[in-house]
C-alpha cells in the first residue's frame, strides 16, 4: 500500500508539472479548453468529496458518526477560508492586469504561486487520507480528480510567470515546487491516518470539506469567469457522473 500511495503522491504532484509543461507549449490556450477540464475536475472531485470522504467518515463514525463528519466538514472549510484571508487563490489572482500586460507586477505573480502551492497542500493531504479507507480503487479516482485539475493549474502559472519577466528556468522549477508540495501533503495524509487510525473519520470528513470548498470557492468562480457558464455547468455535471458510475461499478 505504501508504494501505491508514494506512486499516487508522485501522479498528483507531477499532474501540475504536467499541466505546466503544456502552458510552456501552448501559450495561449483558450479560456473555453481550460474552463471545460477545470470544470470535469470539479464535477469529479464533488462526487470523490461525497462518496470516497464524507459518506465514509459517516460510517467509519459509528453511532457518532454524523457528530463528528458535520463539525468536521465546516472545519476543514473553515482552514481553507483562513488560508485565503492571508493568500487569495486563482479567481482572485488571475485577471486581466496579470494576463494580458507584460508589465504585470511580479510580487504578485508571486503571491499567485505561492497562493497555488499552498492550496496544494490540503488537497494532497485529502488524496493521502482517502487510502486510510483501505478502499484502493475509490481512494485512486479521489486522487485522479485532484490530478486532473492540477493540470489547468499547472498551465495557468506559466503565462503570467513569463509576462512578468521571470526566466521560463525559474518559471518551471516554481511549477515544479508546488506540484511537490502536493507529494508531500499526499503523504502527510496518508501516513497520519495510518499511525492513528482513531482520527480517520475526523479527517476524511476534513479533507471533503477542503475539498467542497475548492470547488466551490475557486474553480467554479474561475469556470464561469469567462462566458462559458453552460458549457462548464454540463462538464461538471459529467465529471460528476463519471465518478459515481465509476464508484458503482468498483463498487
Amino acid at each position: 500500500m505504501v508504494r501505491m500511495v508514494f506512486l499516487t503522491a508522485l501522479g498528483v504532484g507531477g499532474a501540475t508539472i504536467f499541466g505546466s509543461l503544456i502552458g510552456f507549449l501552448f501559450k495561449n490556450i483558450s479560456h473555453k479548453f481550460s474552463d471545460i477540464v477545470l470544470s470535469f475536475a470539479a464535477g469529479v472531485m464533488l462526487s470523490a468529496a461525497v462518496l470516497g470522504l464524507i459518506l465514509p467518515s459517516v460510517e467509519y463514525g459509528g453511532a457518532y458518526g454524523l457528530l463528528i463528519t458535520v463539525p468536521s466538514i465546516f472545519i476543514g472549510a473553515l482552514c481553507l477560508n483562513l488560508i485565503d484571508q492571508f493568500v487569495p487563490h486563482l479567481h482572485r489572482l488571475v485577471g486581466p492586469d496579470i494576463e494580458s500586460h507584460h508589465n504585470a507586477d511580479l510580487n504578485k505573480v508571486l503571491l499567485f504561486v505561492a497562493a497555488i502551492a499552498i492550496h496544494n497542500l490540503p488537497e494532497g493531504i485529502a488524496a493521502g487520507v482517502s487510502f486510510g479507507t483501505d478502499n484502493a480503487a475509490q481512494a485512486l479516482m479521489i486522487a485522479g480528480g485532484i490530478a486532473l485539475q492540477n493540470i489547468p493549474e499547472g498551465m495557468v502559472i506559466i503565462g503570467p510567470m513569463l509576462a512578468a519577466g521571470v526566466s521560463p528556468r525559474k518559471t518551471f522549477l516554481c511549477a515544479m515546487v508546488t506540484g511537490l508540495i502536493e507529494v508531500a501533503g499526499t503523504l502527510i495524509g496518508y501516513f497520519a491516518v495510518s499511525l492513528a487510525s482513531s482520527i480517520l473519520p475526523f479527517a476524511l470528513a476534513f479533507a471533503g470539506g477542503t475539498m467542497l470548498y475548492v470547488i466551490s470557492d475557486e474553480m467554479i468562480p474561475e469556470t464561469h469567469a469567462h462566458g462559458n457558464e453552460q458549457g462548464a455547468t454540463y462538464a461538471l455535471l459529467l465529471g460528476f457522473c463519471v465518478m459515481l458510475i465509476s464508484d458503482v461499478l468498483l463498487g
